[in-house]
């Protein structure tokens, strides 16, 4: 009931406010975090009870559920061909298994980012300790061929952002919440904050998210979701619902939407490109104006 209620008090907000940017199209960016990746990791771990993981299961069972989930949404992405971005944890990357060779060898070439090394909520470490995680990070991606751009923080717990750029990484995932969700991509501390627009769990309203895409496809808005792996339950069966009754109208929808030249799906990787793109023409397009009236002078 509270997940419902939070999504139309967003549908609510969002139709209020007024837009702060404008696309070429809306978009459609999907992140979703793995928090541990697969059960091998929690056995290497000691079966510990991580808060910073989740405050009701050890990173075992959170790695049962990612690992019995990750297959399943893949072969959803696939099947509509949505590029997306996974936001991983460095660790995961030092434990040969099939989940992780399933997500690198998909068909659909998807945004891998960093998701700390051990999932430590960085607001909780010290700058030397941050540095630490990240420089873990950048070699354990380095060994598995990865330069990773987009960072989401563990436990949404945001610090220390120029060491994020020391590393390479070019955008983040800002905290949000119903009051700080937003539709809009911006520039922060030499980063872009690919902004979160709302949270999607197994309590989520297909009709309540659809509208929600409709309004950013129809104002050319960034409409950006996000989700844990462990959010739709802890069985096959209980997955497959949330895929069944949410992900695949939702992205069915969503297909149709490109197919009509209203929206694009992108990962955080590829959106900040876009930007990018759209502040040089910008920045070029001044400069030449510039230019022209030296000349005139």
């Amino acid at each position: 009931m509270l997940s419902y209620l939070s999504q139309v008090g967003h549908l609510i907000k969002f139709s209020l406010n007024s837009p702060t940017m404008r696309l070429e199209k809306g978009m459609l960016i999907i992140s979703i975090d793995v928090d541990v990746g697969n059960k091998e990791l929690g056995v290497i771990n000691k079966h510990k009870d991580s808060r910073d993981v989740n405050r009701y299961f050890s990173e075992y069972s959170i790695g049962v559920i990612e690992e019995l989930a990750l297959p399943m949404f893949l072969s959803l992405l696939e099947r509509f061909e949505i590029p997306v971005t996974f936001a991983i944890r460095g660790q995961w990357l030092e434990v040969p298994n099939s989940t992780l060779d399933c997500l690198l060898g998909s068909s659909i070439k998807h945004d891998i980012g960093g998701h700390g090394y051990y999932h430590r909520r960085f607001k909780h470490l010290s700058r030397e300790e941050a540095d630490f995680e990240l420089a873990k990070i950048h070699v354990a991606m380095n060994r598995s061929y990865l330069t990773p751009v987009s960072f989401v923080f563990p436990g949404n717990s945001i610090a220390y952002l120029d060491l994020l750029t020391k590393y390479g990484f070019k955008c983040y995932r800002e905290h949000g919440g119903f009051l700080k969700d937003g539709l809009y991509i911006r520039r922060h501390c030499q980063l872009w904050d690919v902004h979160p627009s709302l949270y999607v769990d197994r309590y989520s309203n297909f009709l309540v998210v659809r509208k929600i895409l409709d309004l950013c496809s129809s104002r050319k808005l960034p409409f950006h979701i996000w989700f844990h792996l462990w959010n739709f339950g802890n069985t096959k069966n209980s997955i497959q619902n949330c895929l069944k009754n949410l992900f695949f109208p939702f992205l069915q929808y969503a297909r149709h939407q490109t197919e009509d030249g209203r929206l694009t799906f992108e990962t955080m990787a590829s959106a900040i490109r876009i930007m990018e793109t759209k502040a040089d023409l910008i920045h070029t397009s001044n400069s030449y104006g510039e230019n022209n009236g030296k000349q005139r002078l």
